[in-house]
């Protein structure tokens, strides 16, 4: 594709993710927007007709509604489109957004998914986005890289489709412990060192998962963990802070839904990992949070 090319975006959800998608996007390419729900100031659209004139299909909803939408849009995709998804997190039957694609297109469509230090709000006040860009096949690559081509994103590639998929999802559980350090005022240190304890337990899970164990040490993980874990209005970061306070209202998002599946359907044996079995007892007994929290700091 060639980097002057003008696309067909349909950005599908118009929420954060949609707005800094239409930031990056719109100078350079010919948008329409599609929310479930309706929006001041944003015109409706027919969803399948614009889905069948579509060079890229943009996905930036959580992953629950994700097969519901892929099975709307499947039938109108042209050969070449190309499906985007900045989904996160799981269904409620555990499984993440790659899990869905290809249990749904059963490889009949071109997808990849986009996953990194993403921040809507700074995107959209013009500072950059990171992203790694999971994909089989390397000419998707470089068809969504000329998509952003002139944008602030910067975009890497990983074949590693599994496990940038895990890594961000994961991430946001870990995250709620460092809210939680910071209000229990554990310091710097206990923040680096909860840094590399997070990302070798995301390794170990990786082989669990079918990834590579490295994929978490890059931006879907430890750059988004990062993001994520020390970003002011974080919510992520927030969560740890109530829970640390004790605090059982609000305690809701992609992280303790991601919990509630690990657990429901084992995904994984969670109690072998000391951090991620933490965040998991404080979100069941957030008046323990504190000794939860000392005690596996003693254990170490």
């Amino acid at each position: 594709m060639a980097e002057d090319r003008v696309s067909r975006v349909l950005i599908i959800g118009y929420g954060e993710m949609g707005h800094a998608m239409q930031y990056l996007l719109s100078e350079r390419h010919q948008l329409s927007i599609y929310d479930s729900r309706p929006v001041e100031g944003l015109e409706p659209v027919n969803l399948e007709q614009e889905a069948a004139s579509a060079d890229f299909i943009l996905f930036c909803i959580p992953a629950q509604p994700l097969q519901e939408m892929l099975l709307k849009v499947g039938p109108h995709l042209q050969n070449h489109a190309i499906c985007l998804s900045i989904s996160k997190g799981l269904d409620d039957l555990g499984r993440s957004p790659a899990q869905i694609y290809e249990q749904t297109f059963h490889s009949d469509h071109r997808y990849c998914l986009l996953y990194g230090p993403m921040i809507s709000e700074e995107i959209r006040a013009g500072r950059y986005g990171f992203a790694q860009l999971g994909c089989s096949d390397h000419a998707i690559f470089e068809e969504v890289k000329s998509l952003f081509s002139g944008s602030a994103l910067g975009i890497d590639k990983s074949s590693d489709i599994a496990g940038i998929s895990w890594s961000v999802i994961l991430k946001n559980v870990y995250a709620i412990a460092f809210g939680a350090a910071d209000e229990l005022k554990l310091g710097d240190n206990v923040r680096g060192f909860l840094a590399v304890t997070a990302m070798d337990e995301l390794s170990a899970i990786m082989l669990q998962m079918g990834g590579n164990a490295a994929t978490p040490l890059r931006l879907a993980g430890l750059g988004d963990l990062i993001t994520t874990a020390t970003s002011k209005g974080s919510h992520h970061h927030e969560l740890g802070i109530k829970l640390a306070r004790g605090e059982t209202e609000g305690i809701t998002g992609e992280g303790i839904h991601t919990l509630q599946m690990v657990e429901k359907f084992r995904l994984f044996d969670f109690r072998t990992f000391p951090l991620f079995s933490l965040v998991h007892d404080m979100v069941g007994e957030p008046a323990m949070t504190r000794p939860l929290f000392h005690k596996f700091m003693d254990s170490i």
